[in-house]
């Protein structure tokens, strides 16, 4: 058996990982996904060993909560077959491969840059030539949108492919504020460095995105969190994605034209992040969460003054989304608006919402789970059918849902503790992998330590990095006008996939 079998937020040598052949590693793991919804791939990446490039493989099992790891070695001068000639889902994974190291996939069907980062193999492929999909049509026209939008939004530009007003196909292009998250990982040395550039990645995942290097930081450490550290971290994660949701539930009101729910929801969002800021001193949790210690203990009092904004959000909340999911005008724009398939989201390996919103069922909060879940037996909120509606509705019950698991968890405090441990150097010549579900959907760390300890390799994974051609998709034979409210309601990450 080629490959090891670890759980969430486990550290193993790097001489653990078994090394096949490219043959065996194709076989194998096209294996493992083919014909198993209940695996995906939560990460795949090459780095430079030498002169070759040793590639890692990554695949979640959510029915045993396993994650299985593979490695290989291959020379970037061989040709190799492409895992997405077999599965889609490995498409963008082997583009950056491709793109970051020029190892050349001859049957892959969609092979061009993905993020054009600095350090990129080929740097002659430059973003204003990039190789856009087209159709030879008197008929059909373009619609090119952006990478400057009209509103506060990061760069990223969408070509439309339309016949009249109907749109038949949209390739989204990103990369145009790569900014090196990754390549920053290893050279800023210092951990409150690399603390504040976790919680940077995608600025409205900041407690997603620094639990999951939390986790990944101790676990090399082999430093055991005490239970008011997960507890606080399980707090904020759901604090976050209260505000967030409501936040994007007044956007999708704002694209159907439906004035009183923009701003209702808007005004709904401020007491989340308000209290946020009483607890932490920042109303986007920056400074929040860090390795190895509870920053900002939470406390009786702000259990108190957390139920007491919860009391006045929830009725309010309450009356607004069922005056939303009242109104004719509103459902008819979301109903079968956007609308992705079961077989599709599986196809490109969705995660999170734009999983759930089609039963696939992708959470890693009950999959791998972490922190307090296990003790909130969290169950996934699932819908069927994939479109506008299914993806408000999530965003609703899961604010619902959210708001229940904040009250068990303030009924009972886990009292703080002075950590006597402290956190030690990384265990050296390792590998680590932590997985956290963020608002949006699975988030993905990966750390490799050298021979001393200190960080060679760390990858990072957001959610947006798979679901963005699930917005693609979703948009193929609907009105160009309805674009901004399937935008909306998937409200995918820019800086969170150009890193």
């Amino acid at each position: 058996m080629n490959y090891i079998s670890i759980k969430n937020n486990q550290t193993i040598l790097l001489s653990d990982i078994p090394e096949s052949n490219y043959e065996w590693f194709y076989d194998k793991n096209i294996d493992l996904v083919s014909g198993h919804p209940e695996r995906h791939c939560v990460n795949y990446f090459g780095y430079k060993s030498g002169n070759n490039i040793k590639l890692i493989c990554c695949i979640a099992d959510d029915s045993t909560h396993e994650i299985l790891i593979s490695t290989c070695l291959v020379n970037k001068a061989h040709d190799l077959e492409s895992f997405t000639n077999k599965l889609l889902c490995f498409e963008k994974f082997e583009r950056e491969i491709h793109e970051n190291f020029g190892i050349n996939y001859i049957d892959h069907p969609w092979l061009k840059p993905v993020r054009y980062a600095n350090n990129r193999f080929d740097k002659s492929q430059v973003i204003a030539n990039y190789p856009f999909y087209s159709i030879d049509s008197e008929e059909l026209h373009e619609v090119g949108v952006g990478p400057i939008h009209a509103g506060i939004i990061e760069p990223g530009h969408f070509r439309f492919i339309c016949n009249g007003e109907q749109i038949l196909h949209l390739e989204i292009q990103l990369g145009y504020q790569h900014r090196g998250i990754e390549q920053l990982f290893i050279k800023k040395k210092k951990l409150l460095q690399r603390a504040t550039l976790a919680e940077s990645i995608a600025g409205d995942t900041a407690v997603g995105h620094s639990v999951t290097f939390a986790h990944v930081w101790e676990s090399l450490c082999n430093f055991q969190t005490s239970r008011d550290i997960e507890f606080s971290r399980t707090l904020a994660l759901e604090l976050e994605r209260i505000a967030i949701h409501v936040g994007d539930l007044s956007g999708v009101c704002t694209d159907v034209a439906y004035q009183l729910g923009s701003s209702v929801f808007g005004r709904l969002r401020t007491p989340i992040i308000n209290f946020l800021q009483e607890w932490g001193g920042n109303r986007l949790t920056k400074g929040l969460i860090r390795p190895g210690r509870n920053q900002f203990p939470f406390t009786s009092a702000l259990a108190e003054r957390l139920k007491q904004v919860l009391d006045i959000f929830e009725p309010e909340f309450n009356e607004m989304v069922e005056k939303l999911f009242s109104l004719p005008s509103a459902l008819s724009r979301f109903e079968r608006t956007g609308v992705v398939s079961n077989a599709d989201a599986l196809s490109i390996g969705a995660v999170g919402m734009a999983a759930r919103m089609t039963n696939l069922n992708r959470d890693i909060r009950s999959s791998h789970p972490f922190s307090f879940y296990p003790d909130l037996n969290h169950q996934p909120i699932l819908k069927r059918h994939g479109d506008v509606y299914s993806r408000v509705q999530i965003r609703r019950e899961e604010v619902e849902q959210s708001i229940s698991y904040i009250r068990k968890l303030i009924s009972k405090i886990e009292p703080f503790i002075v950590q006597e441990e402290i956190l030690k150097t990384p265990k050296p010549n390792s590998f680590c992998l932590s997985l956290v579900e963020g608002w949006r959907g699975e988030i993905c760390h990966c750390a490799l330590t050298d021979k001393n300890g200190e960080l060679m390799f760390y990858k990072i994974k957001d959610p947006s990095f798979h679901n963005w051609l699930a917005l693609a998709l979703s948009v193929r034979n609907n009105e160009i006008s309805d674009f901004p409210i399937c935008n909306k309601s998937f409200n995918l990450s820019y800086s969170g996939h150009d890193l």
